[in-house]
């Protein structure tokens, strides 16, 4: 047997810091001398802090304005509605190509002159679009937004 093919485990015991000169480790335990990050705490200091000067997030100029977290509504108008007859929700208009996905919001709002008999089943609808739409026998109905089926 050589030395080299021993097999000795290693020590997994911690090294325990700042517990005397003689321990290794003792002292300023690897911390160096002095300043901010050889104090305790230095590590839990919040994002973009820099050393005690204004931070960066403080000293950029912001921006004007809102920004709404609600996606928008996409919009349909009367006008192109009198190609289609009978009952008519999210799917048809999508299949239409009206609106870009059946599984968004909708509002309908009045433009021109609606013809055709329609059931509407949108989320949203202005009074003047729901007005032409009852004045042709149609009638609209507030519906939630279809939700796609889950894939296991």
């Amino acid at each position: 047997m050589k030395y080299n093919e021993l097999l000795v485990e290693k020590n997994t015991r911690p090294s325990r810091k700042g517990r005397g000169i003689s321990a290794g480790q003792g002292k300023t335990a690897g911390r160096g001398t002095k300043g901010q990050k050889a104090r305790t705490g230095h590590s839990k200091m919040p994002a973009g802090f820099m050393g005690g000067q204004r931070a960066i997030m403080q000293a950029i100029p912001k921006l004007k304005g809102f920004k709404s977290l609600h996606e928008k509504a996409e919009i349909v108008y009367t006008d192109t509605l009198n190609e289609l007859k009978g009952s008519v929700d999210n799917f048809v208009l999508a299949e239409k190509s009206f609106i870009s996905s059946p599984f968004v919001k909708v509002k309908l709002l009045s433009r021109g002159d609606l013809k055709s008999k329609i059931d509407l089943e949108t989320q949203f609808a202005s009074k003047s679009a729901i007005e032409a739409l009852k004045k042709t026998g149609g009638s609209f109905e507030k519906v939630p937004i279809p939700q796609r089926k889950k894939t296991d």
